[in-house]
């Protein structure tokens, strides 16, 4: 450790004890709660600024901070923490989110002290994840996030909020199952002493048939959570019914998750097995992103077309990882952290447009546009990041994409080519999806939205959100070496323990 402060403990414990306070405060005293999650995260977030500015070296691509302490000698469990640029950036996008999430919840009036406390709970676990060095501590904070996610949607959810929240633990709590599973097999495998620390499980090698194994264990978790086709269902029905604070956090951090862990865990860990799976992800990637925008087109519920607009901005993650160089893995990364801030906006918007308009259908909107220009403005501005305008982070990073598949010499060019013409139909398939749901919620006539009176333009919190959410778009659009050099090194220091004959 650099400093004797364990700083990365505080970090990831902070926000879940700071909750615990909240069933002291009045129970009708909303006012103070909305000010006091907020200012937690707000701290949470300065916090993790300062320890990162004072603590971390960019240049430097080994894990640091690291602590180690509460070691279980029977089964060699410890609380292992330190992070590299990968784990930065992630842990820097989740206080980014989080924050204007707590804002977003806003209009939540029931039972709010619980409410805020599943964010806060959600906040450490999502923190804790990215901060692990132990692979069964990984597993734990893994697990945390299903707890007050299943909460959130039972308990403040729509009208068939039960319905998805039993299928997103169904699904989740499945995977999980594999997740640990393969954890258990990597840390007991061989005759020495077990460990769970992924440093000394990075040094381990396995039979290739038991690392395929390992890595198909992990992958069906990761598939679930990133999501990967055909493992996504749980994602618009969840979307569809959570509170639109809550499809923040699922968008901007939790689906993240599965993609942290395929770098993590298997890119890093099961090298053999991944030359192996690698074309196959940029398959199925492809795929993806072509079968998640047909199906987004044809969608008549406003959250359940951008959140088929999420599975297939994933569909680039999968590629990139997958496409085994260092452009493609860097571009997936990129596009975890654009997806993240986009799909948080896009998802505020149409809860906020919800709350005005009391529907989700866009068949029953339309004509808005001039009672709510600030509103319009922003969708408009947000849903042009989504396609990739040049300009914004969906650009680069879909870019890197591309050019990381196209770059690969192990690849033919016949597959190349393939690949290439599949992510093209999608990118193409985007704008129309977007544009149309554009054109849907505020073009038009609708006499019933003529005379509504809830029809009010965008207030004072909703323009601060969505200019928190907006600024880091732009700004990594038009400067992407702010952020990729926070894990440029880590990757080339991944690809070069690579073995691509494995």
């Amino acid at each position: 450790m650099i400093s004797n402060v364990p700083w990365l403990t505080i970090i990831v414990l902070f926000p879940i004890f700071a909750g615990l306070p909240l069933p002291l405060l009045p129970r009708n005293g909303n006012r103070i709660i909305r000010w006091y999650t907020p200012g937690i995260c707000i701290l949470e977030f300065l916090l993790i600024v300062y320890t990162f500015h004072r603590h971390f070296r960019i240049d430097d691509q080994s894990i640091q901070l690291t602590e180690t302490f509460n070691r279980i000698d029977s089964i060699h469990f410890h609380w292992g923490l330190g992070i590299d640029g990968l784990s930065m950036g992630l842990i820097l996008l989740t206080g980014f989110v989080t924050t204007p999430a707590t804002l977003a919840a806003w209009p939540i009036t029931r039972n709010t002290r619980l409410f805020y406390f599943l964010m806060l709970v959600m906040y450490s676990g999502q923190v804790g994840l990215f901060a692990s060095r132990d692979i069964l501590l990984f597993f734990l904070m893994w697990e945390l996030e299903l707890i007050p996610v299943y909460l959130l949607l039972c308990l403040w959810g729509g009208k068939r909020r039960l319905y998805s929240a039993t299928k997103f633990i169904l699904y989740t709590a499945g995977g999980s199952i594999f997740l640990l599973i393969a954890a258990l097999t990597t840390s007991f495998y061989g005759t020495g002493i077990p460990s769970f620390d992924i440093q000394d499980l990075t040094n381990k090698s396995y039979p290739i048939s038991l690392e395929i194994l390992l890595y198909l264990g992990f992958l069906f978790a990761y598939a679930v959570k990133l999501p990967i086709f055909p493992l996504h269902t749980w994602l618009p029905d969840t979307h569809g019914e959570a509170h639109y604070s809550t499809c923040m956090l699922l968008a901007g951090v939790l689906l993240k998750m599965g993609g942290y862990g395929l770098i993590r865990i298997n890119l890093e860990l099961l090298t053999h097995a991944h030359s192996i799976f690698g074309p196959w992800l940029v398959v199925f990637g492809a795929i993806q992103i072509v079968y998640a925008s047909l199906t987004s087109i044809g969608q008549r519920n406003l959250k359940r077309r951008i959140a088929y607009s999420s599975v297939s901005h994933m569909g680039f993650v999968i590629i990139g990882i997958g496409s085994l160089t260092n452009t493609g893995i860097n571009g997936a990364i990129l596009q975890m952290i654009s997806h993240g801030l986009i799909g948080a906006a896009l998802f505020f918007l149409a809860g906020t447009c919800y709350d005005r308009t009391r529907t989700l259908s866009l068949d029953q909107l339309g004509g808005i546009a001039i009672k709510m220009p600030r509103l319009f403005t922003m969708s408009s501005i947000f849903s042009l990041a989504s396609l990739a305008l040049p300009g914004m982070s969906g650009f680069v990073s879909e870019l890197l994409v591309f050019l990381g598949v196209v770059t690969n010499r192990q690849y033919s060019l016949s597959f190349k080519v393939v690949v290439t013409v599949i992510e093209a139909i999608g990118t193409v398939l985007t704008p129309i999806y977007l544009l149309s749901m554009l054109r849907r919620m505020f073009y038009g006539y609708k006499p019933s939205n003529e005379t509504n009176p809830f029809l009010i333009d965008s207030g004072p919190r909703e323009l601060f959100i969505s200019i928190c959410l907006f600024l880091p778009i732009l700004g990594i659009g038009l400067y992407p070496d702010a952020v990729l050099t926070l894990w440029d090194n880590k990757v080339l220091s991944i690809l070069s323990s690579y073995s691509p004959t494995g």
